[in-house]
């Protein structure tokens, strides 16, 4: 089964800031904590809705993909919403419009592993990478592209529909501490 990232916002301007949020559209499947560009208006919808595309790892003013985790199950050309309770099941489908966020410095957010290209080590700062809607974990912050710090290790509780004996997956505490603006 793949699973996919789960997000946590504990503290983030997009959630007072209406401007730090849009409607972004991208060709392949995302999942929420991914990062992008945000280039231009996608045109063929009539409103206010971007082309997401990948960073090259050192692009500024970055995004990140936060929609309402209601899973869908596809089964041929028929989609079913909320059928499922994993939040490990949730991804946003190829071709669709999604919400985005941008990450501000000073925004806390929590991630699980699946956010990230490879397994962390010691490293203590996630960046974005090039040509990868992931994040890759790094020594050193990144001063010219989205770099987040850890500020603690936890755990995302994951109901499996009993009582007490939910499933803990490990989860990372963030600190946005760079997302510079494009020129």
């Amino acid at each position: 089964m793949t699973t996919h990232t789960i997000l946590i916002p504990s503290k983030i301007a997009a959630m007072d800031i209406s401007a730090k949020n849009r409607s972004a559209y991208y060709t392949q499947n995302l999942d929420n904590g991914n990062v992008f560009k945000l280039d231009s208006i996608y045109s063929s919808t009539g409103c206010e809705v971007w082309t997401a595309t990948l960073s090259n790892g050192s692009s500024a003013d970055l995004w990140m993909a936060y929609s309402p985790d209601v899973n869908t199950l596809e089964s041929g050309t028929k989609k079913f919403r909320g059928l499922t309770i994993d939040p490990q099941d949730f991804y946003i489908s190829a071709c669709t419009v999604f919400d985005a966020f941008r990450p501000e410095p000073g925004d806390i957010i929590t991630l699980t592993a699946d956010a990230f290209t490879a397994t962390r080590s010691t490293e203590t700062y996630a960046n974005s990478a090039d040509n990868s809607a992931e994040l890759v974990w790094a020594s050193t912050k990144s001063a010219s592209a989205l770099s987040l710090k850890i500020i603690d290790i936890t755990t995302v509780s994951l109901p499996d529909g009993s009582l007490g004996d939910d499933q803990a997956l490990t989860a990372y505490k963030m600190l946005v501490v760079a997302n510079p603006i494009a020129q």
